[in-house]
């Protein structure tokens, strides 16, 4: 008996799929802990990590897996995500690193799918120029409360799942030009940083959600990019007219024809202008669009091609 018994409609073969597998979670504050515990108890083999922080005091009320003594220890966030997945299963392959993103994208380049939960524009970005580079899915996480006024506020967020030839997240207006030069990070008008774990909990399970729906054909329903947004005030989840008026047409922003480039520069990609979005002809099928109708996971090589493993 495995202990991953009990969600066998997953697929005959989904637990040597999931454990064959490398997820990279790109923070690991209210959104990544989630996405690590629970890519963890699902049964996913490999994990790339990646946090420049340690936690703090504040960080108590939403990091999974934080605990009193790690704030006195000052214990790195990718520490504290290891010591979790760990937990739950010991044969987990983990790469840390605690660093910002950037800085690891020797490592993130092994990823077959990114989980990201970042808090500033130019992260969110620079990462999504990095993946649809190299042919990699990527699964964006993002939360913000606003006062509406009368001393009520509004808590909102979303969870995006792109990838090459799919909206990108200028095309889904994630990214814009005065959120770059503004830098919206200041998160809302709540004060500092707002957040709060049950809706990083609940943005986190409906990425998990959507990554399970990518590598396992637990429903059989192909699914290439979403755009779910969460309304924390009415407790619903519901897409976007963004994704739908997008349907059909390929991402203007970034060439098929740019991936695999071992001399790629995200600094030059990503200081491109941001534009606005046009109505391009279709792209042919993307090759992650054909790994949804198989159980094996992919190998990519260096030129951006892929290979059945």
């Amino acid at each position: 008996m495995s202990w991953l018994d009990r969600q066998s409609f997953l697929g005959p073969n989904s637990n040597e799929v999931l454990g064959a597998l490398t997820v990279g979670i790109v923070g690991l504050g209210g959104g990544g802990s989630h996405v690590a515990q629970q890519l963890a108890h699902v049964g996913v083999g490999g994990f790339i990590v990646v946090d420049p922080d340690s936690i703090t005091d504040t960080n108590l009320n939403r990091l999974v897996g934080g605990t009193r003594a790690d704030v006195a220890a000052n214990a790195p966030k990718v520490d504290i995500a290891e010591r979790v997945i760990k937990a739950v299963n010991p044969a987990a392959r983990i790469i840390k690193r605690c660093c910002v993103w950037q800085a690891a994208d020797d490592a993130l380049k092994q990823c077959d799918i990114v989980i990201a939960a970042l808090d500033n524009v130019r992260a969110k970005h620079e990462l999504d120029a990095f993946t649809r580079r190299f042919m990699i899915p990527l699964i964006d996480m993002g939360m913000d409360v606003h006062d509406v006024g009368g001393g009520s506020y509004l808590v909102a967020g979303q969870v995006i799942l792109t990838g090459p030839g799919e909206p990108c997240l200028q095309c889904l207006g994630i990214v814009t030009a005065p959120g770059l030069t503004e830098e919206a990070a200041n998160y809302g008008s709540a004060g500092g940083n707002p957040q709060v774990v049950w809706p990083n909990g609940v943005l986190a399970s409906t990425a998990v959600g959507l990554f399970m729906q990518v590598v396992v054909p637990w429903n059989r329903r192909p699914i290439t990019s979403a755009f779910l947004e969460y309304d924390g005030n009415r407790h619903t989840i519901a897409e976007a007219d963004v994704l739908r008026r997008r349907a059909g047409t390929r991402c203007p922003h970034y060439s098929p024809k740019d991936v695999g480039d071992p001399m790629f520069d995200i600094r030059k990609l990503a200081a491109a202008p941001v534009r606005s979005p046009e109505q391009p002809p279709v792209l042919k099928q993307p090759w992650w669009r054909r790994l949804l109708s198989q159980v094996r996971p992919r190998a990519r090589q260096v030129d951006g091609s892929d290979v059945v493993g």
